[in-house]
């Protein structure tokens, strides 16, 4: 089944804010290593989440320099987060990730 890029990249949106409101993968390289997205497909959903509504914020470590620390998401906006939870197989079949 071919999936629209619209939804793949909807999808993937939602795969990415679960794993970091999740504490599964909170930092660029282990989005990275979680989903196997290239560092600018990461740094792009990232960024992209604002689209949603998502807010997703980085936390610096203290006293640490160089963008050491992790993202977290505020809130989930208009998105449930229970339905990507309960659809996340779902999901990561449709994106193609383990």
């Amino acid at each position: 089944m071919d999936v629209s890029k619209t939804r793949s990249s909807f999808y993937r949106r939602l795969y990415v804010a679960w794993l970091i409101d999740s504490g599964t993968a909170c930092n660029v390289p282990a989005l990275m290593s979680a989903t196997g997205m290239p560092r600018r497909t990461a740094q792009d959903t990232l960024t992209a989440l604002a689209d949603l509504d998502i807010d997703c914020f980085f936390s610096q470590q203290s006293g640490e320099r160089n963008n050491a620390g992790h993202y977290l998401i505020r809130s989930w906006g208009p998105i449930d987060p229970h339905w990507v939870t309960a659809n996340l197989q779902q999901i990561k079949n449709t994106l193609g990730y383990p």
